[in-house]
């Protein structure tokens, strides 16, 4: 297994929703076939909304049910202190960042800005990595 890969909460959202097309629907696909990596506060707060308001909640809930979701252990719980110690950051994105840190991930959000400023952790925006696709490098954020 290459790079493994954390799903923020909004690619998660955009992807069921069917926001991603072409190069950037192919890159997503290739790494959540074969293993699907989320925090549990995203599952937290994408089905944390009224599910007879969105016709896409029950595939929200099979697509949590064959995620590895990652739940809060004491070492998460630990790197998240430090981080908001360190800096301000929301509890919910600092738990995200400490996930995809503790567990040698690479972030994929579509908002790398929230989290350009915590030390070590990668990003991606799935916006910008289909470049992968076409033989140019992935832009993806060392902080």
């Amino acid at each position: 297994m290459g790079k493994r890969y954390l799903l923020d909460s909004n690619t998660v959202i955009d992807y069921i929703g069917g926001l991603y097309s072409g190069r950037t629907k192919q890159w997503l696909d290739q790494f959540i076939d074969e293993e699907i990596n989320v925090s549990v506060i995203t599952k937290i707060e994408v089905l944390s909304f009224d599910p007879d308001k969105d016709d896409n909640y029950p595939i929200l809930v099979e697509f949590f049910k064959t995620s590895n979701i990652f739940e809060l252990i004491d070492e998460i719980v630990d790197k998240t202190i430090l981080i908001r110690q360190k800096q301000k950051i929301k509890l919910p994105d600092a738990i995200i960042a400490s996930t995809a840190l503790v567990n040698e991930m690479i972030l994929v959000t579509r908002n790398t800005k929230d989290f350009k400023n915590i030390p070590d952790l990668e990003t991606v925006n799935p916006h910008e990595a289909p470049q992968a696709l076409g033989g140019k490098r992935m832009v993806i954020e060392h902080n």
